[in-house]
């Protein structure tokens, strides 16, 4: 379901009704009703005949984001209106948000900058309407009054639904009470003594859905992509398309969502999907058809429109915070008011090209070609190994390249250094949180750890990308914009620059989670179910050691430092893992203890294997690490 976002909120109960007549009479009479409720007035208005014509696209885009487009023609003219499909209660109340508009030309014609014109434009685009039914309706109308003021309109409907061929028309005898925004409560007791008098029964379809359910209509769902469940006894051929139909099917469903652009977290939402689809083919790039590989940059190109959006919605939602207004909406004169101006102008640029882009045959043939992916079902060949001895390598081998990059990071204090290491955390987080399923939720703590640590990194990096958008706006703008306005601009960025450097104080020592024992428990967990899979293997079965490399040494000949038989190839780009396929798994020598380092400084362990400098191989990589530590930011 898909909200409209600032805009009247329809508070509506609707009942079904045998007969209509026994609703007058008690309406007539105000003896019938009763204690408590003879104070409402009710005033009866002129019957009105109304056509309702519901619309969508041949593909049912609008139905699909959960709403409904409708034509009324009425004595006085035609109006059109999109609703959100909206909650219903067990009580007949219905809460949903809609938006009205006068058509002028007739027909279907509706420009694309009012309430309803602009967001049919983003979510059907160029495609036409047709009609999908038509609802014929005899409404008998009141005004509900209380003490005078009226506070609800209340509506006896017969309605008749058109159907096709030869049947008989669906027909509806329905009673709506709508209460004006704010007297909801005030109106409910005389909603609940009309149902009690005149045996109504809530309505469990609207006249929408029961218009559907009469033409045997039925708005699609969901593409089924297959099964995403993982179980321990998954090959890694398995664990691969669970992953991608799982992301995959995300993606899609905020689609939608992302076209309306009412709810900056369906942007959100379907952006976190296509990064995390991305690091999927990576990840199992050699589980997954060849085709794979070469869809990373589409998804790439995808999140990068999408990013733009979102950081512009990012730093829109701090004005809340920093423009010293409750609602972040600067007033008319105000300095920030044309800095808002300028962030919206841009979103409003970002949108177009996102939508653009959604609309693109690029954005087609990368649909269709990740759905082929996700329904292929070929087995055998590489990804027919049992993912609990294929995946430990992987996350061993996203642990080491965080520890680097944290080591790295807490020894420059550069921003540069924590944005990669914020990359380095999220590959990390990817993997463990793709797996989980296999362990039994035993990855889950450390995984909320890393998260935390994630936002803490994506704080610092929103501070740095507003630093930079306000920098870029000045010196573009700077000259017609007003010089208290380039002041402000400056004192914005100012506190962002501060918050950057408290947060770059905090990091060196919130960094420790990679570290922390939940990550050595996570370690453990998995040489415990690798071993245990490995025994469980025929005989003359047992994986080999991968290309290349001998079996590890005994654990009483190991080295300090990480196993050299568990780590694939690694050219150098640690930013897109690109080349992080698994290799067949080698035995890990058995897990030592792990005793987290007590502070931020590095330990005697992490010292005596690596020196304090990253020349060398530290314990903070291993298997789990024996200790781990960080150079204190220099």
């Amino acid at each position: 379901m898909v909200p409209l976002g600032g805009d009247e909120v329809e508070v509506e109960w609707q009942f079904d009704a045998i007969d209509l007549r026994p609703v007058e009479r008690w309406l007539a009479d105000p003896s019938r009703r009763g204690e408590g409720v003879g104070a409402f007035e009710v005033t009866g208005g002129d019957v009105r005949r109304q056509v309702d014509q519901y619309l969508d696209t041949e593909d049912w885009r609008i139905g699909r984001a959960g709403l409904t487009l409708r034509i009324r023609q009425t004595g006085r003219g035609e109006e059109i209106t999109l609703k959100d499909r909206g909650s219903l209660s067990t009580d007949g109340l219905r809460r949903r948000l809609e938006v009205t508009e006068t058509l002028s030309g007739g027909g279907t014609a509706m420009g694309r900058t009012g309430p309803v014109g602009r967001r049919i434009a983003a979510v059907a685009a160029q495609r036409p309407l047709r009609q999908i039914l038509e609802v014929r309706t005899r409404r008998q109308p009141y005004v509900v009054s209380l003490g005078g003021t009226p506070v609800a309109e209340l509506a006896l409907d017969d309605t008749v639904i058109g159907t096709e061929g030869d049947e008989q028309p669906a027909r509806l005898r329905r009673v709506e009470v709508e209460a004006i925004p704010g007297a909801e409560e005030d109106v409910a007791p005389l909603v609940t003594a009309l149902q009690q008098a005149c045996g109504l029964q809530p309505a469990l379809l609207s006249k929408f859905e029961a218009g559907l359910l009469s033409l045997g209509l039925e708005i699609p769902g969901p593409p089924d992509l297959g099964p995403t469940e993982v179980t321990p006894d998954a090959s890694m051929g398995e664990l691969a398309r669970a992953v991608v139909r799982r992301h995959l099917g995300a993606m899609l469903a905020h689609e939608a969502g992302t076209r309306l652009g009412e709810d900056i977290e369906e942007l959100h939402d379907m952006r976190v999907a296509t990064r995390r689809l991305r690091a999927a083919l990576a990840l199992f790039g050699d589980d997954l058809p060849a085709e794979a590989a070469t869809l990373r940059d589409e998804l790439r190109w995808l999140a990068q429109v999408l990013g733009r959006v979102r950081d512009l919605d990012v730093q829109l939602e701090r004005f809340t915070d920093m423009a010293r207004h409750p609602d972040g909406h600067p007033p008319a004169g105000d300095p920030l008011h044309e800095l808002r101006d300028l962030l919206q102008d841009e979103r409003l640029a970002a949108r177009e090209g996102l939508l653009e882009a959604l609309e693109s045959p690029r954005w087609e043939r990368l649909v269709e070609r990740l759905r082929a992916i996700a329904l292929d079902d070929e087995s055998g060949g590489p990804g027919a190994v049992p993912a609990l001895l294929a995946v430990p390598p992987l996350v061993l081998s996203r642990h080491r390249a965080a520890a680097r990059a944290a080591r790295r990071a807490c020894r420059t204090g550069e921003a540069e250094d924590f944005h990669r290491l914020r990359i380095r955390c999220k590959w990390l987080r990817y993997c463990l949180e793709f797996t989980t399923d296999l362990y039994g939720g035993h990855t889950e703590r450390f995984i909320r750890r890393l998260a935390r640590l994630q936002d803490a990194l994506g704080m610092l990096q929103d501070a740095e990308v507003a630093i930079e958008r306000l920098s870029t706006l000045a010196e573009r703008e700077g000259v017609r914009l007003p010089p208290r306005t380039v002041f402000a601009m400056g004192e914005m960025a100012e506190r962002y620059r501060v918050e950057g450097t408290r947060l770059l104080a905090q990091l060196p020592e919130r960094v420790g989670v990679l570290g922390h024992k939940d990550w050595g428990e996570v370690a453990k967990q998995m040489e415990r179910r690798r071993m245990h899979e490995m025994a469980a293997a025929p005989v003359g079965e047992a994986p080999e050691p991968p290309v290349g490399e001998a079996p590890g040494p005994s654990p009483a000949a190991a080295e300090p430092g990480p196993p050299a038989t568990v780590a694939p190839a690694h050219n150098g780009h640690a930013l897109d893992h690109r080349d992080h396929a698994h290799p067949r798994p080698a035995p890990l020598p058995p897990p030592p203890a792990f005793v987290p380092a007590a502070g931020a400084g590095p330990s005697a362990a992490a010292r005596a294997g690596n020196g304090g400098t990253d020349s060398g191989r530290s314990s903070v990589g291993g298997w789990p690490e024996v200790s781990w530590g960080l150079p204190a930011s220099g």
